[in-house]
Parts: structure tokens; sequence; C-alpha cells
């Protein structure tokens, strides 16, 4: 079977599920994916033959996307600021409003030395910074062990260097923990409360880790109020801190970082224009 024919019958199945558009997309990556080929040669050479074990590989991963499971689950990678990630079902898929905040940081602070990301998940902040912000030394903190395991390749596999730490933030040990300073520490904490649940895709609520995602209803800042908390003691003078954050929530969590004596706060709208990042600068000295 050649590649044109596959392309065919993947897309003749995926297109009722995902829409032309979204299903030509996947086919491209599948076929780039498990035939080694770029996009140039599939599009010059539709007439390459693809062999028997390459055809039963696509078709299992095109089992697996009808069942709702997001591609980057299914290929086990993803690109996060232009960087390869391995990805599971143990760490969120990147998004790329995340991309947007890491970029943020990394214009703002090419002089850094030090810097901190907490719930780093796959480690797509963590080993970006350290990746684009040369010189740099990059503490990551997540409380899952099969998360830091994930987080560990992908730091490898960028040639990185990031100091992993397991450990609950939500602890009120965490500060006496960590007696280092920073001059940047980002977080993309947990932020969907539970009621919005209801409003979220199949495929994010099925596959996705919960603990990664979601917050209760009645206390939905609460991440963000340990944080802001550890900031105090743990940047350097005239650090900043960054977070991703709940569109619905920017005016409290601004109100926050007052609260902890934040100064030069900046909440910033993502590329859909929603309220997605804060900064503030901590004066300690």
């Amino acid at each position: 079977m050649n590649i044109k024919t596959v392309q065919k019958s993947v897309l003749s199945q995926l297109s009722p599920f995902l829409g032309e558009g979204e299903a030509r997309a996947v086919v491209n990556l599948l076929l780039r994916h498990y035939t080694t080929y770029n996009s140039l040669y599939i599009n010059l050479n539709p007439f390459t033959e693809i062999d028997q074990e390459t055809i039963e590989r696509i078709n299992k991963a095109l089992k697996e996307l009808l069942e709702d499971k997001p591609i980057q689950y299914v290929l086990g990678e993803t690109v996060f600021c232009n960087l390869p990630f391995m990805v599971d079902n143990s760490v969120l898929i990147p998004r790329p409003e995340t991309e947007e905040l890491t970029s943020w940081i990394i214009e703002e602070n090419h002089q850094a030395r030090r810097l901190m990301d907490i719930c780093t998940g796959s480690g797509c902040i963590a080993v970006s910074l350290a990746n684009y912000i040369r010189g740099s030394r990059v503490y990551a903190v997540e409380i899952s062990r099969n998360a830091i395991e994930v987080a560990n390749r992908n730091a490898s596999l960028n040639k990185v260097k990031v100091d992993f730490i397991q450990h609950d933030v939500l602890d009120p040990d965490f500060s006496d923990f960590i007696d280092d300073k920073f001059d940047v520490i980002v977080s993309n904490p947990p932020y969907v409360r539970t009621m919005e649940k209801m409003y979220m895709h199949k495929r994010v609520l099925d596959y996705e880790p919960e603990p990664a995602l979601f917050v209760e209803d009645d206390n939905p800042l609460l991440f963000y109020d340990a944080i802001l908390k550890f900031g105090q003691t743990h940047l350097m003078n005239n650090g900043k801190l960054y977070f991703e954050i709940n569109e619905h929530f920017g005016k409290e969590v601004v109100y926050l970082y007052k609260q902890y004596g934040y100064t030069e706060i900046c909440l910033k709208r993502d590329i859909h224009g929603k309220d997605r990042m804060v900064s503030g600068k901590m004066k300690t000295g």
C-alpha cells in the first residue's frame, strides 16, 4: 500500500470525527511519525510503498484516535517552544498558552541565573528555560514521581540540566525544605474548578491526569496562595514570580499578589484575549 492510499483511507475515517482540516493535520503527523519521511517527501512522493508493519502501527494509532485519545499521547511526543518533548498520561499535554507564558519569561529574563518551576509536569517550562536562558540553573518541583520521570527524560532529550525535586508545594514544610533563592519562580499549577468539567472535552477528561488539572470549587486559588507566600522568602531582591491562571480569576490573583507585597504586577492576555498570565516583582532589600 502506498502513501496516497494510506492517506486517503485514514482521512476518510478521521474526517467525520475531527473535521477535515484537523484530520489532514493528524494524518500528516501519523505519516511523519511512523514512516520517518518529512512532509515534503510525503507530498512529492505519494506512491512510495509503506511496509505492512508500518501500516499496522498506523491502524493501531487510528483506533486510539477514534477512541478520542489525544494525538500527543498516541504518538508519545509533542513540540513545545520548538523543542521535542515526550508525553504520556501521567503529565498534561503542553498548551499553546503555556508556550506564551514561557516565551514571556525568556524575553524578560535573559540574565536570570537561578530559576524554579513549580508543578513542572512534563518539564516543558523548566526544560525550555534551561535551553534558552544560557548559563542559568533551573530547578523544577513536582509531586508526581511518574511525572518527574517523564520530565527527566525530556531534560535528557534536549541535552539540558534541570534539578528535579519531588515535593508537594502545599506541604507546610515545603518552604523550609528549599533553602535557595531564585531570580525567577514560575508555576502553571492546577487551576480548573471541578464545576468546569462539564465544559471540557471528553479527550481531556478521559486521558489527562486530573490532579494536574483540577482544584476544588471552594478554594480555587490555593496553589497561588501557597506559591506567592513561598516567593516572599525565596525570591532574590527584585525577583519575579510568574503564573498561568484560570481566565476567570485574573483580578483575584492580582489581589493576592498585592496582599503578599508584590509590586509591578502585570496581568497579561493570551492570543485568544483571555486573562491567562500574571507576573509580579518582590523587593526584599
